[in-house]
C-alpha cells in the first residue's frame, strides 16, 4: 500500500473512532472533544470516516458545520484524488 493510503487508512479509522467516542461522551455528559479537532481529522483525510461516522452513530447530524462541511470536505479530497489519477492524461 503506497503512503497516501495508509495515511487514508489512518486518518479515517481515526474520524470514525473519535466520533464514537464523542457521542459516548455526550450520553455520557462526560468531557467532549472538540469540535475543532473532529473537522481537523475530516480535513486532514478522514473525511470519508468522519461522514461514515455521523450516519452510523447518528451523531453530529444537526450541525450545520458538520452535514454540509464534513460532505463538503470529502467532494474537495475526492476531486484532488481524481486529478491526481488523471493528471497524467492532460
Amino acid at each position: 500500500m503506497s503512503p497516501i493510503g495508509i495515511w487514508l487508512l489512518i486518518a479515517n479509522l481515526t474520524g470514525f473512532v473519535l466520533m464514537g467516542e464523542d457521542k459516548r461522551r455526550a450520553i455520557a455528559s462526560r468531557r467532549r472533544i472538540p469540535e475543532k479537532t473532529l473537522l481537523l481529522i475530516a480535513g486532514l483525510g478522514g473525511a470519508a470516516g468522519v461522514l461514515a461516522a455521523m450516519v452510523s452513530y447518528n451523531h453530529k447530524t444537526r450541525h450545520r458545520k458538520f452535514y454540509l462541511g464534513v460532505p463538503a470536505i470529502l467532494f474537495v479530497h475526492l476531486l484532488i484524488g481524481a486529478a491526481l489519477v488523471l493528471r497524467p492524461f492532460f
